[in-house]
């Protein structure tokens, strides 16, 4: 599955990602590469014009595929449309979709990486240099799956007032998520790999991915392995987060865990991430807010689609334009002159991208 990888540890400015066999990367057209784009809903089309701005300027070989997917209305070929764009690309980049909280509202999201099989998300948790944060040290991973546990979609009222949830755990997926997340750390000189539980309590099947996980251990002699129950490794993430190094976790502990770990680190707008599967790779920010309350106010901090978008370059092979972008990027963050409002600035979303067009330039 895996073809090569950037080391990470050692900077911020080559954050590391999969990439996929040649098989399954987009084939080139006329010198560039073919890629599908969901701006999605909230903020995701100021952020995602960013990145095609930014590329534009730079002359990244790329060309998109613009699919439009909302969960807002009801658009239910929307989702039709993105599964046959990236069947036909293998790659895309992507904004974050509303997902309703009534009763029959369903997550396009989830819907669109069950379809595609997209089930390892990726999420890189670190301190950038000018962002101030309460803690220091802060450098880990958080590996996801993303198909099943409670994020299964099997739920049904039995009775009125009873409804009855159904979390699905399997051996195969724990597998692969596990495989998933020892392969990451071998190639990224990551050194502990740690499993997100609730085994205590769901001795089934939390037990079955917490022993799947050290069972894959096996497979890894040079990586340690060990485990956490997820309440404690929340705390341990506030109080300690420089102790972790890979975390491996179950779909709905690996939501919770990527929001505390953007706390961590200045807020969502900063975190990047990236969600693959055997045949398709989906890069989106890898803390999944919508952001509809500042929605056209051009005030979006795009620095986490914008890292997401160098992620996407070096799956694609095209480092030395990932290396500029980002390079950029965070050299603004650190001049602290042109910052959001997230972050303790004033300006823009357009000041902001502008400032990284002045730095690549």
């Amino acid at each position: 599955m895996l073809r090569s990888v950037i080391a990470q540890k050692t900077s911020l400015r080559s954050l590391a990602t999969f990439a996929s066999p040649e098989s399954v990367l987009p084939k080139k057209y006329g010198g560039k590469y073919t890629v599908t784009l969901i701006p999605g809903d909230g903020i995701g089309k100021e952020i995602t014009d960013s990145v095609k701005t930014i590329f534009e300027n730079q002359r990244v070989p790329i060309e998109w595929d613009v699919v439009e997917v909302s969960g807002l209305d009801d658009h239910s070929n929307g989702v039709t449309a993105a599964v046959d764009s990236l069947k036909r690309n293998k790659v895309g980049l992507k904004g974050i979709i509303y997902t309703p909280t009534g009763a029959t509202g369903k997550s396009l999201n989830v819907a669109l990486r069950k379809e595609l099989d997209i089930y390892a998300s990726l999420v890189l948790i670190k301190n950038i240099p000018g962002v101030k944060s309460r803690l220091s040290g802060i450098d880990f991973a958080l590996v996801r799956e993303n198909t099943e546990g409670e994020y299964s979609g099997l739920e049904h009222q039995s009775y009125p007032g009873v409804v009855e949830s159904l979390k699905i755990m399997t051996r195969f997926k724990s597998e692969r998520i596990a495989k998933f997340a020892f392969d990451f750390a071998l190639k990224n000189n990551r050194q502990v790999v740690t499993a997100i539980h609730k085994a205590n309590i769901m001795k089934l099947g939390d037990g079955l991915f917490r022993q799947t996980v050290k069972d894959i251990a096996q497979d890894y002699p040079g990586i340690k392995v060990n485990d956490l129950i997820v309440d404690n490794a929340s705390m341990q993430a506030v109080a300690h987060p420089e102790q972790f190094d890979v975390l491996v976790t179950p779909n709905l502990y690996g939501s919770i865990l990527s929001n505390i770990g953007a706390a961590l680190i200045g807020g969502p707008g900063l975190v990047p991430g990236a969600n693959f599967g055997r045949e398709y790779a989906v890069f989106e920010p890898g803390c999944r807010h919508v952001g509809l309350d500042i929605k056209g106010q051009n005030t979006a901090n795009p620095t986490a689609m914008i890292l997401s978008a160098t992620m996407m370059l070096r799956h694609l092979g095209l480092n030395e334009e990932a290396d500029k972008i980002s390079k950029a990027t965070y050299d603004v963050i650190a001049d602290g002159s042109v910052r959001t409002r997230d972050i303790g600035g004033s300006s823009s979303t357009t000041e902001f991208t502008d400032a990284i067009l002045a730095k690549l330039n």
